[in-house]
């Protein structure tokens, strides 16, 4: 991780239900009371997908907690964020998504010199034997780094 970066949540459901063929770095459009949760690490992501409309592009289902003193002027924890990407990146995510079989998912939320920002990926779901395959070859690896340790 760079210096002045903070993670503030990592998806890791995301590495196991899909295989990654881009990364993508976004800022975030928020309120006052979204970013007060988020530097409280008050956020998830496991459900949170982007989606192009209308040549922008769009956060959903990421849950920002409700700063608890903030009184009547709260947010709603699951609306819609809008992303702040260049629009050459949206073109292009936008025929990335178009083709079959990709979406594009919310892997990483970390603030970086104070302002948040989310890593999307573009990926392609896992088959159940992908999967298995991806536990195998861990369990693997595992198993080869115990045995070196054990060696020296």
């Amino acid at each position: 991780m760079p210096e002045g970066e903070k993670n503030v949540t990592v998806n890791r459901r995301a590495s196991y239900d899909y295989e990654f063929l881009e990364h993508y770095e976004a800022g975030l459009i928020l309120t006052g009371t979204e970013i007060k949760s988020i530097r409280d690490g008050r956020v998830n992501l496991r459900d949170a997908f982007a989606i192009v409309r209308g040549g922008e592009a769009w956060l959903h289902n990421m849950h920002i907690a409700e700063y608890p003193a903030a009184s009547h002027f709260n947010h709603e924890p699951t609306r819609a964020r809008k992303l702040l990407l260049h629009k050459g990146e949206i073109r292009h995510l936008q025929g990335a998504l178009e083709q079959r079989g990709l979406t594009l998912i919310a892997t990483r939320l970390y603030l970086k010199r104070g302002r948040a920002k989310v890593e999307l990926a573009v990926g392609k779901g896992k088959k159940s034997y992908d999967k298995r395959a991806s536990i195998a070859t861990r369990e693997a690896n595992r198993d080869i780094q115990r045995a070196m340790r054990q060696r020296v």
